[in-house]
């Protein structure tokens, strides 16, 4: 085993390549939920690392994880800014982030033979399996020149998935034929080729020639009465303009909770929502233990984990950043690269402090086209439900079980089919019976929280004759 491949924590200065690596996978998701939500892109930088470091020292350096914004939270976060301001919200985010410490609590109260029971493998496989394929969707978008939830088209489509294709296929190829360094850096190698891609196509005059020819078909099908995506493309891939734009130096515009006037209707809010999340981490610490080899469920501990999740959270909060949550994005990299050594981490979390106040640096990861983060994507969300798929293969379970089939069946199905359930209601009800005026609409749970809930329930509640638990 390689110094790197050892999942001992061991900060060396040659590994700051690596963790810019890892910042690079997280950076579009990292930036996107600031700044559909309302919030400061570089507080969420500068929180997302200041709380993965607070993370690593909770979990005493122990688990190669990130963490960084969640996408969980954007409604809730959109709807908080517009009734109660920045100030306000971040009273609910910091109380989520005091839910997930409460759950740490119950876990280190009841011990890991009762999570266990909770969370066996037939449980958390086909979560992690969702957590892969819930997100598929959002890789193809971006490769195909959407957004990631397909509401608007940024790119050309056929100079979009050129660049997605470059940029997966050079990272196949370096993981699986590169030698020395370059099999560390398979992610960074995409990347960069695909930028360099893109950077052909707009000098060559493609980009301009597919966007052209995009615009007509657009235009015939408006023509024909045709309901199409707004778009927001453009003539060339890169915009320069970002980097140009930005200011080499500046401090994020930081806001903090408002401690004098509690904000309880934004807690009463916001809380119910950080359920969805602190399921996901189960799945994506068992994800990591697998890929690892390491059991980061006994040592450090579920209970440290969640603990360092929940501090991470209203550590943002307190700056007016988005809550944490870990990326399961980086982890499949982490797969990719077999970078275990948690230390990686530590410079990604370095990089991303760095970046809230160098705004050139920033500017140039955010010139990165769209389709080219998608194409590696493709990769990484696949393996993340590889991942998924050995974890029930190691455990040994027969699928073909009645209970195991019910279990597993109706886990994927749910969170890939797109069920949600409401929460307005309850939420509204509770406001009700506290006092308080809260009226929201429209905010559900689905995905993978529900999932995982949904697996939690059925593991407890169906009997389990002969099921191989």
């Amino acid at each position: 085993m390689s110094n790197l491949e050892s999942t001992e924590y061991n900060f060396r200065f040659k590994d700051g390549v690596l963790g810019a690596q890892m910042l690079f996978v997280a950076f579009g998701a990292l930036v996107l939920v600031p700044l559909l939500s309302g919030l400061d892109p570089n507080v969420a930088l500068f929180t997302a690392g200041l709380g993965t470091l607070a993370f690593q020292l909770i979990t005493r350096g122990r688990v190669p994880i990130f963490l960084a914004s969640s996408f969980a939270f954007i409604a809730p976060i959109t709807f908080g800014v517009k009734e109660w301001g920045i100030e306000g919200t971040m009273c609910g985010l910091f109380a989520a982030g005091v839910l997930y410490i409460l759950l740490s609590l119950i876990i280190r109260w009841r011990g890991n033979e009762a999570l266990a029971r909770v969370l066996p493998p037939v449980v958390t496989g086909p979560v992690i399996m969702v957590i892969g394929l819930f997100l598929a969707p959002v890789a193809v978008n971006m490769s195909m020149g959407l957004g990631g939830d397909a509401s608007v088209v940024l790119a050309p489509p056929k100079a979009a998935a050129i660049a997605a294709l470059v940029a997966l296929t050079t990272t196949v190829l370096v993981s699986l034929l590169g030698k020395g360094w370059f099999r560390l850096i398979p992610i960074l190698c995409g990347i960069l080729a695909g930028y360099l891609t893109a950077y052909i196509l707009d000098a060559s005059g493609f980009t301009a020639s597919a966007f052209n020819e995009f615009m007509t078909e657009r235009a015939a099908k408006e023509a024909a009465g045709a309901v199409l995506l707004p778009t927001l493309a453009s003539d060339h891939l890169i915009n320069f303009q970002i980097v140009r734009e930005a200011s080499w130096f500046g401090v994020p515009n930081f806001s903090f909770p408002s401690w004098g006037n509690w904000n309880w209707a934004a807690v009463f809010y916001i809380v119910p929502v950080a359920i969805a999340p602190a399921i996901e981490h189960f799945g994506d610490v068992i994800a990591i233990s697998g890929i690892t080899g390491k059991n980061y469920v006994k040592d450090p501990g579920i209970k440290n984990t969640m603990l360092g999740d929940g501090v991470a959270t209203s550590l943002a909060a307190l700056f007016g950043g988005p809550p944490n949550t870990t990326y399961s994005e980086v982890s499949g990299a982490v797969a990719l690269t077999r970078a275990f050594n948690p230390a990686v981490m530590t410079w990604a979390s370095i990089a991303a402090i760095l970046l809230a106040f160098v705004g050139k640096l920033g500017g140039l990861l955010q010139s990165v086209p769209t389709p080219v983060m998608g194409g590696i994507m493709v990769l990484l969300f696949g393996a993340i439900t590889t991942i998924g798929i050995n974890t029930l293969v190691k455990a040994g379970h027969d699928l073909m079980l009645p209970r195991n089939m019910a279990v597993v069946g109706i886990i994927l199905v749910v969170g890939i089919g797109g069920l949600t359930v409401p929460l307005s209601a309850p939420i509204n009800a509770l406001g009700d019976i506290m006092g308080m005026e809260i009226s929201i609409s429209k905010l559900q749970m689905g995905g993978i929280g529900l999932a995982g809930i949904v697996g939690v329930l059925l593991n407890l509640v169906l009997p389990c004759k002969d099921c191989n638990e």
